[in-house]
């Protein structure tokens, strides 16, 4: 299970892997938290016809909706909303105040509970969000990882929820890394070196005092780099298909950096890192646990027959 704040945030972050899992057989399942509705047009070439531009400002809600089947099919996940309306990004010195109601402002035991719902039906063995900042600091995002980390803890237990299902204990949780500044530094030196155009300066030098995250578990994505960049190009109100994510082609990625980051956060098993599978360690506590009941393993799931 991948838990993310907006439609377009399971494209740009670990979907390579997303779509590794799903054709190596794992059942993955994709909660996007908001509805992005507070999303802007970022699309250059939407923004050219403005009567195209004024009709998906007054559909965007279905218009995103429909960009988010699109992409889910492309990576072959599952998806489901959790029902939450996007926060938007405030803007300015001092920030404005979050909108009334939105995904940033729930009583966090509430707003966890139906996720909890979702991991007692999912059943997953891992579970990936955004770490504590967010990955980077938007309110949905750091909501995102509250919530995540409540309904991980709650999930397993009885008393919990009492009303949202069958008790089940995820055993892994990961943090995305998605741009770290070791990746941006080398992507940014492999493309000077091949005397390309870099599109990294100003990130870079954005980045260069952010703290920098663990990395415990590198997945070896690079094959599927074009799936997901069709997924995120899916979102087309969302991304410029020339902005500076599609400038670095991906033979240069995958030269340099042909893995999707993570880290690891909690786990209820033992694993050895650095790891370079998420589902490190699972395999072999499923199969004792099936050994245990005197059941067999279902591959690749993990789970007893």
């Amino acid at each position: 299970m991948t838990v993310h704040a907006h439609p377009d945030d399971e494209s740009s972050k670990g979907a390579a892997t997303s779509a590794r899992y799903v054709r190596d057989g794992v059942d993955v399942l994709v909660v996007t938290c908001t509805d992005g509705s507070r999303g802007d047009i970022l699309n250059p070439q939407l923004k050219k016809d403005p009567a195209v531009q004024a009709e998906i400002e007054a559909n965007l809600l279905d218009v995103r909706r429909k960009e988010m089947d699109t992409a889910r099919e492309i990576l072959g996940v599952r998806q489901e909303w959790l029902g939450f309306v996007d926060s938007g990004l405030p803007e300015g010195d001092p920030l404005p105040p979050l909108p009334e109601g939105c995904f940033a402002l729930q009583d966090l035991e509430t707003a966890a509970e139906p996720l909890v719902r979702l991991i007692r039906q999912q059943r997953p063995q891992v579970i990936v969000t955004y770490n504590e900042n967010g990955g980077y600091p938007h309110p949905d995002h750091i909501m995102t990882h509250k919530v995540t980390v409540a309904a991980f803890d709650a999930a397993g237990d009885p008393a919990k929820y009492p009303d949202a299902g069958e008790p089940w204990q995820p055993l892994k949780l990961y943090y995305d890394v998605a741009w770290s500044m070791a990746r941006l530094e080398a992507e940014h030196q492999e493309l000077l070196d091949r005397g390309l155009e870099s599109p990294y300066w100003e990130l870079l030098k954005e980045r260069q005092n952010w703290p920098q995250r663990e990395i415990t578990t590198r997945v070896q994505a690079g094959e599927y780099f074009e799936i997901r960049d069709a997924a995120l190009k899916a979102h087309a109100t969302q991304i410029d298909p020339d902005g500076p994510f599609f400038r670095t082609p991906n033979d240069v990625k995958r030269a340099v950096w042909p893995t999707e980051d993570f880290e690891l956060a909690r786990s209820l098993i033992d694993t050895t890192l650095p790891e370079d599978d998420l589902f490190a360690g699972v395999r072999e506590y499923e199969k004792a646990q099936c050994a245990v009941s005197g059941q067999g393993v279902h591959e690749p799931a993990g789970v007893c027959s």
